[in-house]
């Protein structure tokens, strides 16, 4: 097998993983939000200070002030995110939560000086329009948690955004520690001062399911580009929407209607083209 066929068969995994992280949070039940925070994180948190005390590494890490803001930005992306699944068709909120990329293109454009080629404009343009047809800007009781999951986009763009300069400075495993550290113990308070509902066992086992796939898709996604260019990869990791329509339709039946279907499209359109743009940047 080649080394770009291992790093799409590793991104295809890593899209699996997400997608079933998710399935995993909307399995979970009612439980609070930040309390499924901090499962997903869990898991990720002790890994990662586990790698970094193996390497000898300092957990310090370099660039503390960047650390502390690539952090909030996923706390709060995090947030979002889970907020969405609990109140959306699952491929709607995982659909929606997958314009990040998007939304790293302008800041990257913004803060870092990056250019937007024009194919890339299209995209963008393109997949704003998907979103429109899912979130259908109204007084429906679920356009709430569609913009709340559309802002997890925003998020977690910001997120990315900012290691892509930490990747100069820092190791993949200390950026981890440090989100996961941070969203783990920031959501301790929130547990202690009521958020804490204590789980059945089908609801603990899917508290764990949440913290161990996002592991692994972390695990999955830093060797899928260990073998392939992030620019050639970058297509595969829509896979988490495809995943997370089948799982919706198997688990809960959540057929997505006609708008539905234009919305996920358009969004799908708009990333085939931005993966184009970076494969042809001429």
């Amino acid at each position: 097998m080649t080394d770009r066929n291992k790093g799409i068969l590793y991104m295809v995994l890593t899209s699996l993983f997400f997608a079933l992280m998710a399935a995993s949070v909307k399995l979970s039940g009612d439980l609070p939000t930040m309390e499924k925070v901090f499962f997903r994180n869990l898991v990720g948190f002790m890994t990662s200070g586990y790698l970094i005390y193996k390497s000898k590494e300092s957990f310090k890490g370099n660039n503390t002030k960047l650390l502390l803001y690539r952090s909030i930005f996923g706390l709060i992306g995090i947030f979002f995110y889970f907020y969405a699944i609990d109140r959306l068709p699952l491929a709607n909120a995982v659909v929606l939560n997958q314009m990040n990329p998007f939304f790293v293109l302008i800041f990257s454009f913004l803060f870092l000086g990056e250019i937007i080629l024009k194919l890339q404009v299209a995209a963008i343009f393109i997949a704003l329009t998907g979103v429109l047809f899912i979130v259908r800007p109204g007084f429906d009781y679920t356009v709430l948690p569609a913009v709340i999951g559309l802002l997890s986009a925003v998020f977690a763009a910001a997120a990315y955004t900012t290691v892509r300069h930490l990747r100069l400075t820092d190791s993949p495993q200390t950026i981890i520690f440090y989100f996961t550290g941070i969203t783990t113990l920031t959501a301790i308070p929130f547990m202690i001062f009521g958020e804490f509902v204590v789980p059945n066992f089908f609801q603990f086992l899917a508290l764990i399911s949440v913290g161990v796939f996002a592991t692994l898709a972390q695990f999955f996604m830093t060797h899928a580009y260990r073998y392939g260019e992030a620019g050639d990869l970058s297509i595969y990791s829509y896979g988490n929407t495809v995943f997370s329509i089948f799982i919706g339709i198997i688990l809960w039946k959540e057929l997505p209607d006609l708008l539905s279907f234009i919305g996920v499209a358009c969004i799908l359109l708009g990333a085939y083209l931005n993966y184009r743009a970076k494969q042809n940047p001429l």
